[in-house]
Formats: C-alpha cells, structure tokens, sequence
C-alpha cells in the first residue's frame, strides 16, 4: 500500500507524539499502509479544556486537507476527540478518534467500563461524549490521576497513581475492563493489565488498529 495512516498528535508536545509513534510500533506490518505520527506546532501545548479543542479545530482541518492524497485514514491521538466530527465531514476517508475508539473496543472486553483520566476537570467533558456514544449504562466510573504534566514525567508516581486509581475502580466501581484516558500511557499498559488482573486498552493503539483493518478492506476492494 503506498497510502499512510496519519496520526495527529493534536497538541505541540513533540515527547507525547514520540510516545504515541512507540505505541504504535506493533501494529506497523512489512505489507501494510504506513504509520505516520504528527505533531501540531502550532496548537497547545495539551488539551485540558474546551478552548483548547476549538483551538485546534482549524488546524486539524488544514492538515487533513493538505494530506489527504497520501491519506489511507486519519486518527486523532487525543482522548477528548478534539475536532472528530468536523474531520469525518471534511474527508471522505476513514478518521478515528482514540477515545471513541477505546471505548468500543472495551466494550467487547468488558461488560463495565473503568476510565482512567488525567486532570479531574477533563471528566464531565468525557462523560458528555460517553453520552453521546449512550454508553453510560455500561460505564463504571471514571477517576482521574490529578497530575499535571510536569508530575506524568515521573516514571515511579506515575505507576503508583495508574495501580491506585485502577485498583478503584475494579473493587470500588466494579469495572472489569479499564481504559487509559490518555495518549501517552501506553507504557504502562501491560504492567498495569497484569497487577489489576483486568484488560486494559490503551487508546492509541485502539484506534491505530481500527484505521489499520479499515485501510486494509478498503485496499481489497472488499
């Protein structure tokens, strides 16, 4: 395939994009479209608040038309789906949100889903969106980490909030399927999985996945 998956890093943190590019390294197949990761320099540096996503509305916009020729799919790589709608009626092709996406994909995981957020303010803007998707019902709770950027640098405190806030939800709420409500925790995917003893999905690569079987039927012609 020469078409590309591009990966929009929608905010202008070069280490969030390198991260998500990691994340995304089992799904890159020797006879498979590209994966491409980009960051947005001109947006925020993150995405915590509602100005913030019509920041990066227009942004979206021009680089989604700028690549569409060399597109096989876009996937925007922020939990919150900034500019999601805007994107699918702007291109003809496929365009995945890593929220939206992780939460479908826990749901063939899981009857009761566990959010993991990053900032407690970032939550009533995720449960608007899970209302919209009316999956509320299948929602066990969603807790956030309260760290702030600098703090997610830290490797160590990073982990011992992602255990107590997971460990939360599955005995507390009674999830039994957990999402990473970030972009940039796909490292600690697996250790994370293996001591709450419950799927955990990271949604990078739940979105990557999705563009990757959607550019793959569209190659077929099937």
């Amino acid at each position: 395939m020469s078409r590309s998956i591009f990966v929009i890093n929608p905010n202008s943190s070069a280490s969030v994009t390198t991260g998500i590019d990691n994340a995304l390294a089992p799904l890159r197949l020797t006879d498979g479209p590209k994966i491409e990761c980009h960051t947005l320099t001109e947006a925020p540096p993150g995405i915590q608040s509602e100005a913030d996503m019509m920041q990066v509305v227009p942004l979206l916009s021009t680089f989604i038309h700028s690549h569409e020729e060399q597109a096989a799919g876009f996937v925007i790589a922020c939990f919150s789906d900034p500019g999601l709608a805007m994107a699918r009626e702007a291109t003809r092709l496929p365009v995945f949100g890593i929220g939206e996406s992780a939460m479908l994909i826990a749901l063939t995981q899981g009857q009761r889903v566990g959010v993991i957020a990053i900032q407690p303010a970032s939550i009533s803007r995720h449960m608007r969106a899970w209302g919209s998707m009316g999956i509320l019902s299948r929602l066990a709770g969603e807790r956030a980490l309260g760290l702030n950027v600098v703090e997610l640098i830290d490797e160590r405190k990073t982990w011992m909030r992602l255990l107590e806030t997971g460990q939360k939800l599955r005995d507390e709420d009674g999830a039994n399927v957990v999402v990473l409500g970030c972009a940039g925790l796909a490292h600690q995917r697996l250790q994370l999985e293996q001591a709450l003893g419950l799927p955990v999905v990271d949604p990078c690569t739940a979105a990557g996945g999705m563009a990757l079987a959607a550019a793959h039927l569209a190659a077929s012609g099937k």
